[in-house]
């Protein structure tokens, strides 16, 4: 959690487009980075740096997520559960086998997906001064907007790791490796996490349907054609992964094969 204490600010401080990017694409090139390191440059010391991924994987899912839940800034709060999501993702690192990497590079594509479409669906709700960040203004949008409230629930239910989206079976995944690798307890501190995310991700998602919008609403601007497509293609995605992984699971485990 310490070497993540940086990320609230940044989100919250940068342009939503350059947050998603580093949401997405700059945790994937760490973790592809990590996986090089310890699964091919030093696999055989693993007895020495699983303990110190254990306890940075409890301290971040754990951490990121009760943080969270104190969070009214929407782009706070997904960051602190991006942070708890890295904890997630370094579980299946933990697992330290083939199973392990695998898993490790399904949840990867999986959180990078969905990242971009929550982030792209943020960039729509504005207040006259910019973006509307503060939770309280996203109540009632699921109402004016029932689809784009639909996909930004779908987003966040993946996020929580709700049955039938992609985040299930990305979450399903490393816990399976981390089992298989050994670490029962690391799984135990990921569900109660996990059970703490779904709370703030249910919250948004009953302001923005089962509350009144407030009298000075802020606009729902009519997205780009590049908008659209980005939140339909990932939105779409989200849910196939949930449905049918398969595909992605074996391109994983190939890939886990490679790089094993």
């Amino acid at each position: 959690m310490p070497f993540h204490s940086w990320t609230p600010d940044v989100y919250q401080g940068a342009p939503t487009a350059v947050t998603a990017f580093m949401a997405a694409a700059t945790k994937i090139a760490a973790f592809g980075a990590l996986l090089r390191v310890l699964y091919v440059a030093v696999p055989g010391l693993s007895d020495e740096w699983r303990p110190i991924l254990w306890a940075v994987a409890i301290a971040t899912m754990l951490v990121g997520a009760v943080l969270a839940v104190t969070q009214t800034d929407v782009k706070r709060m997904l960051a602190y559960s991006a942070i708890s999501h890295t904890g997630f993702v370094l579980t299946g690192v933990v697992a330290a086998n083939e199973q392990g990497i695998s898993s490790t590079l399904f949840y990867l594509v999986v959180y990078g997906i969905g990242t971009v479409g929550v982030f792209a669906v943020v960039t729509l709700i504005r207040d006259p001064d910019g973006e509307a960040w503060d939770l309280s203004r996203w109540e009632g949008v699921g109402r004016r907007s029932p689809v784009l409230g639909g996909v930004f629930a779908l987003f966040l239910l993946s996020m929580a790791g709700i049955p039938l989206t992609g985040g299930f079976i990305a979450k399903l995944s490393v816990f399976s490796a981390a089992i298989s690798g050994g670490a029962v307890p690391l799984v135990i501190v990921g569900v109660v996490a996990s059970a703490i995310a779904a709370y703030f991700y249910v919250r948004v998602i009953v302001l923005m349907f089962f509350r009144d919008p407030p009298s000075d609403a802020p606009a729902i601007v009519m997205p780009s054609a590049l908008t659209t497509a980005t939140i339909a293609v990932t939105a779409v995605i989200t849910l196939l992964l949930g449905i049918v992984p398969q595909p992605l699971l074996d391109l994983a485990g190939q890939a886990a094969h490679f790089l094993s």
